[in-house]
């Protein structure tokens, strides 16, 4: 007799049984057992998670003649798997109210439109219903959609549509009206602990035996779907005899063991770069795909993240775990988020799998993450230079450094304190001055030296000076330019003092006798050249000709 596959074998035959999907299963079977099923479903989701058994059962419920219909019990709308009809559906015997196509092969639109013309006869008996199958629906063409477009909308009476995809948006792409023509279920991805305890209950039913480490480590390739995991446990039984162990189990599939994890993470740590070679060429020699060993790199290098992040989710009970948590703790957690970036860019750009030479990429990647530099607090720099005390702590100003009075604070005239100044909202008091750019304010914004001679006292009537000032604007020498430019403040004489005004610095022509409108930048240094450093220090330029 031929061996089934454990796939096949324990495939299961109603809706409680699909596992991770109760969200499709429940909505379907109430669905059926209220009789509101719709006219199209469209399943999607990846391979192996129970798109094309839900189909199937829903063939089954609809068609089965002594299936549930007491609505207050649990399993209202389960088809009982036994009369003929649910024994035929599930053999996946001919069948003209059952038809499952497999649209890789059938793609074209002769198929689409044999298939609408099929759909268009009554079914076979009157309490029977016609569930079309599709599987791998974004594999038809565009034209195809289009045949089916009409009769989706309006299906014959008793005729039911179900595509299963892995791939939705080639179906957004091709037709994107056949979205609202059909219910959209998303089916999850199977977790590890899911699938662990299916291969258990399977195990049990062959009388077998396995280490739950050896289930983890096929659950984690089957990477979600439940008929990988129990393709590669029939795979791994087939090869082993007696008791399933982890190292029989990753020998089989060609997982590359933890050791080998932990040994590379210390070549990293210990910056050890020739090794890497030694490292990557021992894999090859003892027959590990470079391909697989990334993967498994991915997935150890989030461990540790993981493990570094929270060590109290380590398993105490666990060797392994701990052996991971004291790794993790030679790495700085951004050390380790860089290192996890670096190896998902080759995922991400796909070149892992177009090179043909996958073994240098995946060399140069721990190269990479050998010399990568290590992440430093800047708290850590700070300390070692000896340089400034850290926010909060209470020191005394530097010698030298002027203390700046308090907003609304006026000194009171000889009190040695700096003159007033305006808001730093206000404009530059000469129109002709351009604020120059940050890096020569950061420059020229160092404190200066005032002397005696050179402060004036402040204004009693400061915003009556201000508009003064902005009427009759005096040119600035360079220092002065430097001084506005950096910090957009000039201090303001006082009125009605009686004191000569100040003689003019500037060889420019008065206020009152500039109204050539050509005046400009190059003809205001040669009138002054002592202008020309700061111009071409602070890269200042003439807003606006000198017309006023």
């Amino acid at each position: 007799m031929a061996q089934t596959a454990l796939a096949r074998k324990y495939r299961p035959r109603s809706f409680s049984d699909v596992a991770a999907q109760q969200h499709v299963s429940d909505t379907l079977r109430r669905a059926v057992s209220g009789d509101r099923t719709a006219q199209a479903y469209l399943f999607c989701g990846p391979r192996g998670v129970g798109k094309t058994t839900l189909a199937r059962v829903l063939a089954m419920a609809l068609n089965c003649p002594l299936r549930s219909t007491d609505q207050s019990s649990e399993t209202a709308g389960e088809p009982c798997g036994e009369c003929e009809s649910c024994r035929s559906i599930w053999a996946g015997q001919a069948s003209v109210d059952i038809v499952e196509i497999d649209a890789a092969s059938n793609r074209g639109v002769d198929a689409a439109r044999d298939l609408r013309e099929r759909a268009m006869y009554a079914p076979s008996g009157e309490s029977r219903r016609k569930v079309y199958i599709v599987d791998e629906a974004h594999m038809l063409t565009r034209e195809a959609w289009n045949a089916l477009l009409k009769i989706l909308e309006e299906p014959p009476p008793g005729v039911v549509f179900v595509f299963a995809t892995t791939e939705p948006q080639k179906i957004q792409q091709a037709a994107g009206p056949i979205l609202s023509r059909c219910q959209r279920f998303d089916f999850r991805r199977i977790s590890v602990i899911d699938i662990v305890a299916r291969m258990k209950d399977v195990l049990a039913e062959e009388g077998l035996s396995a280490e739950d480490a050896a289930l983890t480590v096929i659950a984690r390739k089957a990477d979600g779907g439940m008929r990988d995991g129990l393709s590669l446990l029939d795979q791994v039984l087939s090869f082993s005899r007696g008791e399933m162990t982890a190292e029989v189990v990753r020998g089989v599939l060609g997982v590359v063991n933890e050791e080998r994890f932990l040994e590379l993470f210390g070549i990293v740590a210990e910056r050890r770069h020739a090794e890497i070679f030694t490292f990557v060429e021992s894999l090859s020699d003892d027959g590990f795909d470079v391909v697989e060993f990334y993967y498994g790199l991915l997935d150890m290098l989030r461990r540790l993240l993981r493990l570094r992040l929270a060590p109290s989710g380590a398993d105490a009970g666990s060797d392994s775990d701990t052996r991971f948590a004291g790794l993790a703790t030679r790495f700085e957690p951004s050390d380790l988020v860089r290192m996890l970036s670096a190896a998902a860019e080759l995922e991400t750009r796909g070149s892992l799998r177009r090179s043909p030479n996958p073994r240098i990429l995946v060399e140069m990647l721990l190269l990479r993450m050998s010399y990568l530099d290590r992440a430093v607090e800047i708290e850590e720099v700070i300390a070692a230079l000896g340089g400034a005390p850290r926010s909060g702590s209470s020191s005394n100003p530097p010698d030298g450094s002027a203390g700046v009075p308090a907003p609304g604070t006026a000194p009171s005239q000889g009190s040695g304190h700096g003159p007033s100044r305006l808001p730093e909202t206000t404009k530059p008091i000469s129109p002709h001055v351009v604020a120059p750019s940050p890096a020569p304010q950061a420059k020229a914004a160092g404190p200066r030296a005032e002397t005696a001679a050179s402060r004036r006292p402040a204004s009693t009537e400061p915003e009556r000076d201000l508009h003064r000032v902005a009427r009759n604007p005096e040119p600035v020498d360079s220092r002065d330019a430097a001084s506005v430019g950096s910090r957009g403040e000039k201090s303001v004489g006082s009125r009605g003092t009686g004191k000569q005004r100040p003689k003019r610095r500037t060889g420019l022509p008065p206020t009152s006798s500039r109204t050539s409108p050509g005046l400009t930048l190059d003809k205001v240094l040669e009138l002054e050249p002592g202008l020309r450093p700061a111009v071409e220090e602070l890269d200042l330029e003439l807003v606006r000709p000198l017309d006023r």
